[in-house]
């Protein structure tokens, strides 16, 4: 069982409007959870709405403007709602590294799979390795339309 899915999109934009993007509550609405429940800063645990799929809390745990952001949350738990440090879950990181001007490479990687129940981390790490490859096609268009 793989524990780490990573993918990595060039996106057109500054690393500065990308980060913003992953890392401001009120953009990143606009490509991936429908909602946010709370204060969207490290040491907080706001929660993601996703619609008719749920809402799932996630433990803001770094951010290093322009570069760096992170949470953990419970992956395949649709409705989880508590403390994510609690129970076994995995770890999402964007990087963000310029490539050339107005361009940069964002890199994601969701680790900690392994920590998960049997009876979960085979079916999370599947719905998450496709669901990202959406998500960061969703992230990649949001910067078509602004």
């Amino acid at each position: 069982m793989q524990d780490i899915i990573q993918r990595e999109i060039i996106i057109n934009a500054s690393q500065q409007r990308i980060y913003a993007a992953i890392a401001d509550a009120q953009q990143v609405v606009k490509w991936f959870p429908e909602t946010i429940e709370g204060n969207y800063e490290v040491g907080d645990q706001p929660i993601f709405g996703f619609g008719e799929h749920g809402r799932n809390q996630v433990a803001i745990v770094d951010a290093k403007p322009f570069e760096y952001f992170a949470y953990r949350w419970v992956p395949g738990a649709n409705n989880f709602i508590g403390d994510v440090m609690s129970v076994p879950h995995t770890l999402v990181e964007f990087n963000i590294k310029w490539e050339s001007e107005n361009s940069c490479k964002v890199t994601l990687t969701e680790s900690g799979f392994s920590s998960l129940s049997v009876e979960m981390k085979q079916a999370a790490f599947e719905q998450n390795s496709g669901g990202w490859d959406f998500m960061l096609g969703c992230l990649a268009n949001y910067f078509t339309a602004v």
